[in-house]
C-alpha cells in the first residue's frame, strides 16, 4: 500500500481528535447542539494547529446524515464525501492562488443556488488575508447576508491583514499553539499505533522543535522514523534536525566562562565536521543561552524551556553565570545572527561571536570596580560645582554691594555698566509717554551712517545666524533693526514671544556673536516691540509721562529677571542654572 504522510493520516477527522482547542471545540458543539451556529467564522492562529481541520469537520457535522449533530457520524455517505472533498456544496478555496476580484465575483454568484448533495453550502477559504482589498469588498456584502442555506468559514495565519470590516461579520476563534504536553501525548499514540518504538526525550524534543504546530512535528517524527527504520532516538532526532545536545552546550558554556578558547574553537571545528550548519547551531545556541536565563531566574522552569529537557541538571551551569553575563550574551548572538543572515562566510562570524562572548564575562566581573570608579569621579565632579558654587555666591554679593541690582536704572549716557562677566544685563527698552533721554539718542542716530552699514549687512547677519543655529534665526526675523548707537544694535520685534525667546542669553549670545563677526567689532543686542518704536517716532503714547530706563529682561510670565542670573548662566552654562521662585 502506498504510504500516507503521517500529518494526512492522522488529520483529525472529528472534534474528539482535534489536540489542543478545546476552548473551540467545545464552543462549536454547544453551537450545534442547540441550532446557533453563525453564518461565518473566522478561524485564526499559527500554522498546523487545526484550523482547516476544524472547518471540515464542522462542515461534515452539520451536514451529517444523522445530524446536524456535535460529532460527525464519519460513518454516512455526506460525511464520507466531504472527507474525500468530492461534494460540490463542500467547496475548499486557496485565496492564495485565488485572490482576485473575478473569483470572489464568480464564487458571489453562486452562493444565491441552493445545494444540491447536502444540508448547506460551506465555503471554506484557506490564507483569506491574500485576497485583493477589491476580493474583500466584493465578498463584504455578501459576508454579512448569505442565504440562509449557506456558511463561509475564513482561515489565516495573519489576521492583523484582514479589513475590519470582514472581521465584525464573523465569529472569530483564536487557535492557540499546541501544549509541549498534549503534542508529546499524542506523538507517543501515533507511534503506537503506527509501531515506532521512539524514545520519551526523542519524541519531546521533536514537540520543543515543532513551535506548538501538530502537523510541523509529525513530519519531523515521520522523517525520522523513515531515516531509523522505526526506531527513534534522541540522538537520532539531533542527528536529522540539526541540532546540538544540551550536555555539549553545557561544555561550551563551561569553555566560554573560563575563557578558554582553543576548546572553544575546536568544539566549532567537530559542530562543523559532523555537517551542522553555523546558522542552526547560532540559534539553538542563543536558545541554550535563553533556557539557562530562565532557569536561573524562574524557579520551576520546567515548562518554560526551549531546547533543556531536564532544567534540573544544568541548574549548576546556569548558577555559574550571572544575570548580567546571561543578558549580555543573548544580545551578542542575537546582534550576530541578524548579521549572519548576510554572511558570506557565516561559520567565521560564528566563531567571532563565539570569542566575542569569551570576554563578557571578564567584563562583567570588573563591573563593581568600574562602579566604585565613577563614584569616585562624581564625588570629585561635586567637589569641583561646590567650588565654582561658593565662588559664585561671592561674586554675587560684591555685584549686589556694587549696585548691579540697579543696573537697570542707570543714567544714559554710561550706555549700560557691564556686570563682573564682562557683558551687559540683557536689556530691552520700555515704551515712553514723551521723548526721554535715551531713547532720544537711539532715534537721532536712526540714519546714521553706522546704522546704514548695518542695514546693508542685515541679510547675511540673518543668514551667519541662520547657520549658527536656525531655531534662533526662526525667532530672530520677526525683527528688523531700527537704530545703531554706540556699541548697541536696537531691533524692533513685531511679535512679544518672539522678542522674548530672542532675548534668552544663549540665543542672544549666538546673535552678539554674528553681529560681532559681521560689523567687525562688539555689539550689544538691545530689542524692543515695534509698535513702541513707532510710537516713540510720533511722539504719540497714553502712558504718563516718566522717567527713561532701562528694564530688566521679563520671562515668559512677565516677571524680570534679576541681572545676576546672566551671570550664573554665564560661569555654568544654561543647562546647569536652574531657576526658582
Amino acid at each position: 500500500m502506498e504510504h500516507i504522510a503521517l500529518y494526512r493520516a492522522w488529520r483529525p477527522q472529528a472534534f474528539k481528535d482535534m489536540v489542543g482547542q478545546q476552548h473551540i471545540i467545545q464552543t462549536l458543539q454547544n453551537a450545534i447542539r442547540e441550532n446557533r451556529t453563525s453564518h461565518a467564522y473566522l478561524f485564526s492562529g499559527p500554522r498546523g494547529t487545526g484550523k482547516t481541520s476544524a472547518a471540515k469537520i464542522l462542515a461534515k457535522a452539520i451536514n451529517c446524515e444523522h445530524g446536524p449533530a456535535p460529532e460527525p457520524c464519519n460513518e454516512c455517505e455526506a460525511c464520507k464525501r466531504i472527507t474525500a472533498g468530492a461534494v460540490m456544496d463542500v467547496q475548499e478555496i486557496d485565496a492564495a492562488s485565488n485572490r482576485g476580484v473575478e473569483e470572489i465575483r464568480d464564487l458571489r454568484d453562486k452562493v444565491k443556488y441552493a445545494p444540491t448533495e447536502v444540508r448547506h453550502k460551506v465555503y471554506i477559504i484557506d490564507e483569506v488575508h491574500m485576497l485583493t482589498t477589491e476580493a474583500f469588498n466584493a465578498l463584504l456584502k455578501t459576508l454579512e447576508e448569505p442565504p440562509p442555506h449557506v456558511m463561509f468559514i475564513l482561515a489565516t495565519t495573519e489576521p492583523h491583514r484582514i479589513p475590519a470590516t470582514i472581521i465584525s461579520r464573523c465569529q472569530r476563534f483564536d487557535f492557540r499553539r499546541v501544549s509541549l504536553e498534549e503534542q508529546t501525548e499524542r506523538l507517543d499514540l501515533i507511534c503506537r499505533q503506527e509501531n515506532i518504538q521512539a524514545d520519551a526525550d526523542a519524541l519531546q524534543y521533536i514537540a520543543r522543535l515543532s513551535d506548538g504546530g501538530m502537523r510541523d512535528a509529525l513530519s519531523v517524527l515521520d522523517q525520522i522514523a523513515s531515516f531509523t527504520d522505526g526506531q527513534v532516538t534522541y540522538q537520532q532526532v539531533l542527528d536529522m534536525t540539526g541540532g546540538i545536545a544540551s550536555e555539549q552546550f553545557g561544555k561550551l558554556a563551561l569553555a566560554l566562562l573560563k575563557e578558554d578558547v582553543g576548546t572553544v574553537l575546536q568544539m566549532i571545528e567537530n559542530f562543523m565536521q559532523e555537517g551542522k550548519s553555523a546558522d542552526k547551531c547560532m540559534e539553538n545556541l542563543l536558545y541554550y543561552f535563553r533556557d539557562l536565563l530562565m532557569i536561573k531566574m524562574v524557579p520551576q522552569a520546567t515548562k518554560m524551556t526551549d531546547r533543556v529537557l531536564n532544567p534540573e541538571q544544568f541548574k549548576e551551569v546556569a548558577d555559574a553565570f550571572t544575570r548580567e553575563q546571561l543578558f549580555g550574551m543573548i544580545d551578542t548572538l542575537n546582534r550576530y545572527q541578524s548579521e549572519m543572515k548576510y554572511a558570506v562566510q557565516p561559520q567565521t562570524l560564528f566563531e567571532v561571536a563565539l570569542l566575542k562572548l569569551c570576554s563578557i564575562p571578564r567584563e562583567a566581573g570588573t563591573a563593581q570596580s568600574m562602579v566604585q570608579r565613577a563614584e569616585a569621579a562624581d564625588q570629585g565632579e561635586v567637589a569641583a560645582l561646590k567650588r565654582q558654587l561658593t565662588e559664585m555666591e561671592k561674586k554675587l554679593e560684591h555685584a549686589l554691594q556694587g549696585g548691579l541690582a540697579g543696573g537697570a536704572g542707570q543714567s544714559a549716557s554710561s550706555g549700560g555698566r557691564q556686570t563682573s562677566g564682562g557683558r551687559a544685563p540683557a536689556t530691552r527698552i520700555s515704551a515712553p509717554a514723551k521723548l526721554p533721554s535715551q531713547l532720544d539718542r537711539y532715534i537721532a542716530e536712526k540714519s546714521s551712517e553706522a546704522f546704514a552699514a548695518t542695514g546693508r549687512k542685515w541679510s547675511r547677519i540673518l543668514q551667519g545666524v541662520k547657520e549658527a543655529k536656525v531655531t534662533v534665526h526662526a525667532w530672530f526675523m520677526d525683527g528688523e533693526p531700527v537704530s545703531v548707537l554706540e556699541d548697541s544694535v536696537l531691533v524692533a520685534f513685531k511679535n512679544n514671544i518672539h522678542r522674548e525667546t530672542t532675548e534668552k542669553p544663549a540665543n542672544k549670545q549666538v546673535i552678539e556673536k554674528v553681529l560681532h563677526e559681521q560689523l567687525g567689532h562688539p555689539y550689544r543686542l538691545v530689542t524692543m516691540m515695534q509698535k513702541d518704536w513707532n510710537a516713540a517716532i510720533e511722539g504719540v503714547s497714553d502712558q504718563p509721562a516718566e522717567e527713561f530706563q532701562l528694564e530688566p529682561e521679563q520671562d515668559a510670565s512677565g516677571k524680570p529677571k534679576e541681572p545676576w542670573i546672566d551671570e550664573a548662566i554665564q560661569l555654568f552654562g544654561e543647562d546647569l542654572v536652574v531657576i526658582k521662585d
